[in-house]
């Protein structure tokens, strides 16, 4: 399985003169480690790479001891090493060890190129802010898209919608109590116990498990934190539901996205509409099947919105546009893109029906933006763009 963009990007730094780390981020089975191991199977030079999953009893020294074995090769007559750390999250301190090792490299001018990888985008951005500022670049790895899962395992885009995007479930699908155990065993539950658990303050796991059950169940669905409060056990205040919302997004998992007025300080005060960053999450939250899903026109037209918006939180960060949702009184528009000079609105309709929620308003208010609206089944001769054909843009395209 490739992801050639990823792997084309890595090729086309690793090729320049040495000067930045290059550290590969996104959620828990993307394909971080396919991409970073077939991009080092193109290598001429000389390659390391390692994983943290084996680190024995001294993480730090292990660290040292793999770095240590690329300075004896560049010692021994090679020009240029490549050093490759898979999960380097996993390894305590690790930010100050690396630039400990990276700037004596820089300093005795040893021409060891590394790479890093992480699951957790929250855990690797704090590291590199507070060590590693000015030495690193990031390539954001987000979920598979709907163009790779039919590509690589014939998804068709009803089974897209529903399952989502992950290349390690696809071979399940057809069984779908497995299918659903495998993303919530091996994904869900690893991905909040290990990327946010285990490697963070969190004073109420239970809270945060909650929050998870309750934001994918509601996808594409806007929820104010005082309706939270009263849903969620020990809930405490809605700092900490924000706070644990934002960790939540940071890993890939669910977003909270906020209203969008003009205004950041406005923005950040809103009700957050729920939004899971792949649609698996949110069909092995309930307790339909596919088939049952499919049947019930409620529940696969809010499967189809979070279908949309899920499209659109992955390539915020690979795009450079920030995801917004807009409401006004009764009107409403469902998903709004806004890179910080243009902006778009996005309606999302299910089926042929129309209802037209805001998109006037909001084009009343924001002169300037342009205006669509994506239907799973548009009507002929509609202007509708089909819910196919949008997952086949990238969504900048639209400003």
């Amino acid at each position: 399985m490739e992801r050639k963009l990823f792997i084309s990007e890595l090729k086309k730094r690793i090729s320049e003169k040495r000067k930045f780390i290059q550290v590969v981020a996104g959620p828990r089975q993307v394909g971080k480690t396919t991409i970073i191991n077939q991009f080092l199977e193109t290598l001429k030079c000389e390659w390391i790479y390692e994983a943290a999953d084996a680190i024995d009893k001294d993480p730090s020294a292990w660290l040292e001891t793999v770095w240590n074995s690329a300075r004896v090769k560049t010692l021994g007559g090679k020009k240029e090493v490549v050093l490759a750390i898979d999960e380097v999250q996993k390894i305590a301190n690790w930010s100050e060890i690396v630039k400990k090792l990276w700037d004596e490299d820089t300093r005795q001018k040893t021409n060891i190129k590394v790479i890093l990888s992480g699951s957790s985008r929250l855990l690797i951005q704090k590291g590199l802010t507070e060590s590693l500022q000015g030495r690193f670049e990031l390539i954001h790895v987000p979920h598979w898209s709907y163009l790779e899962m039919k590509k690589a395992f014939n998804f068709t885009l009803d089974q897209y919608i529903f399952f989502g995007g992950y290349p390690g479930s696809a071979s399940l699908v057809k069984d779908i109590k497995r299918w659903k155990n495998y993303v919530r065993d091996s994904i869900i539950e690893t991905s909040i116990s290990k990327d946010i658990i285990m490697l963070t303050t969190i004073s109420k796991p239970a809270l945060l498990r909650q929050l998870f059950d309750l934001g994918t169940s509601y996808s594409a669905q806007i929820m104010p934190f005082n309706k939270m409060l009263g849903t969620l056990t020990d809930a405490g205040n809605t700092v900490t539901l924000s706070h644990y919302l934002e960790l939540l997004g940071q890993c890939g998992l669910l977003g909270g996205l906020q209203k969008y007025s003009g205004s950041a300080q406005r923005s950040k005060s809103s009700s957050p509409k729920f939004q899971v960053y792949n649609n698996a999450l949110m069909g092995a939250a309930g307790v339909k099947s596919f088939k049952e899903a499919k049947a019930e026109p409620e529940l696969w037209g809010r499967l189809v919105e979070s279908c949309v918006g899920s499209h659109l939180i992955n390539n915020a960060l690979l795009c450079g546009y920030k995801l917004f949702y807009w409401r006004d009184g009764n009107d409403e528009v469902d998903y709004v893109i806004y890179d910080g000079e243009r902006l778009c609105a996005i309606e999302v309709k299910s089926g042929s029906q129309t209802n037209g929620r805001g998109m006037g308003a909001f084009k009343k208010k924001f002169p300037a933006a342009k205006l669509y609206t994506v239907c799973e089944n548009p009507p002929r001769s509609s202007g509708f763009i089909s819910l196919e054909e949008f997952l086949k843009l990238s969504p900048d395209m639209l400003l």
